[in-house]
């Protein structure tokens, strides 16, 4: 297993400068590439002001913030990756553009350099077939906001080493943060699981079931920070949409987005970033429910009148069981990740796979069976749970479920 002596980072932007002051925070220098120098110094000033930030709050003292931002150096070539022994590529969320960063980066760096990348969904696997160091190509997947958020997934693609794998969860661990193992799959598994929750939340929005309000209300209710209207416009609708139709190329017609999203897109309502997304942020657009009744005519849908918060839930904790089945991580891994990614309840187990065990997997299996009635297929159960029930596995109530109970 390799040491981290010094990192890059390849994108300046909030999530890249992000990082690259995670890195630095921890004691590690790190070079932050952009594509000019403005645009350098502009991430610079960005690392520069979380600093700020921490001294106002009395978490570290100046001196200390001026000696940890003294590992930061901002440059517009890869002149000074020389001697780095990771780079962690942050650009614009298109594979060709992060394969066209890693062919850059190999006229630069030494053989032993690991490239990672910071992709919420596309191929590692394709990223790293297109290097000369496949094995050294792996996912390091930070959430937003990275100085706040602990999760990073951390995601081999099918020719990654394992002593790569190692480095990178022992470089996370050196950064303070919370690292899981993913196999690669679409969407890997928090996105995965998150957004099947959030378009379940735009189907029903589109049904006429309930308003994004009530919704997002309904979410806080049930102890979650944010309602998921609210939280992909804080995200970017752009992004959300984009990871969605991700994860219907891979997973079919079960993952197939709520329409309401992509007039979203064409309507120009990319988020909070762009005055306007779900909700109107001072654009003076019109009421995202008058968009969904538009809709419901055009495409010959029947309003629903009633809605059942569970309906989320289930589609969430059913998609969870699934990657489980699928042996993409495990359930400790799969709980984690939902806890330190999205904030999770902790009130409700701290988890999609011991909420089901709170409320019983065969109280899951029918609601599944129930919601499939009335939504369809992508309610079907997994046989994952069919099996865990006829074991007599049925969560708190017996003992064991997905998790020991005693």
């Amino acid at each position: 297993m390799a040491y981290i002596y010094k990192a890059g980072v390849v994108g300046g932007g909030t999530m890249g400068s992000g990082i690259a002051y995670v890195i630095s925070y921890s004691g590690i220098p790190v070079v932050l590439k952009e594509i000019d120098e403005d645009r350098a110094q502009k991430a610079y000033e960005t690392i520069k002001s979380l600093y700020e930030s921490r001294v106002q709050k009395g978490r570290i003292t100046e001196d200390e913030a001026e000696r940890r931002l003294a590992l930061v150096e901002v440059t517009s070539s890869y002149e000074p990756f020389s001697d780095v022994d990771i780079v962690i590529e942050a650009v614009f969320e298109d594979l060709e553009t992060k394969i066209r960063v890693f062919q850059e980066l190999e006229n630069y760096v030494p053989e032993h350099t690991i490239f990672a990348t910071n992709t919420s969904a596309l191929s590692i696997t394709a990223m790293a077939s297109a290097t000369k160091r496949p094995d050294k190509v792996i996912g390091m997947h930070f959430f937003y906001p990275a100085p706040v958020m602990k999760l990073v997934e951390v995601i081999p693609a099918l020719q990654t080493s394992e002593e790569t794998v190692q480095t990178v969860i022992e470089f996370s661990e050196s950064l303070s943060k919370i690292p899981i193992r993913v196999e690669e799959c679409p969407g890997f598994l928090v996105n995965r699981i998150l957004m099947a929750y959030m378009n379940e939340a735009a189907w029903a929005l589109l049904e006429g079931e309930a308003t994004a309000q009530e919704i997002d209300n309904a979410a806080r209710e049930f102890g979650w920070p944010m309602g998921p209207f609210t939280l992909i416009d804080e995200l970017g609708v752009d992004v959300g949409v984009k990871v969605a139709h991700i994860l219907h190329e891979g997973y079919g017609e079960r993952m197939k987005p709520a329409p309401i999203l992509d007039v979203l897109i064409k309507e120009g309502r990319f988020g909070k970033k762009a005055g306007a997304g779900v909700y109107d942020y001072g654009k003076g657009v019109r009421p995202i429910e008058e968009i969904a009744e538009e809709m419901r005519k055009e495409l010959g849908i029947q309003k629903r009148n009633s809605f059942d918060y569970n309906r989320l839930m289930i589609a969430m904790i059913n998609e969870a069981i699934l990657v489980l089945q699928e042996r993409v991580s495990s359930a400790r891994d799969i709980d984690l990740g939902m806890l330190a990614g999205t904030g999770f309840p902790q009130a409700k187990g701290g988890g999609p796979l011991m909420y089901a065990d709170i409320i019983g997997l065969d109280e899951v299996w029918r609601m599944s069976l129930e919601f499939e009635k009335i939504y369809g297929w992508r309610f079907h159960p997994s046989y994952l749970l069919k099996k865990y029930i006829d074991a007599g596995w049925l969560g708190k109530k017996t003992g064991k479920g997905f998790f020991e109970h005693v």
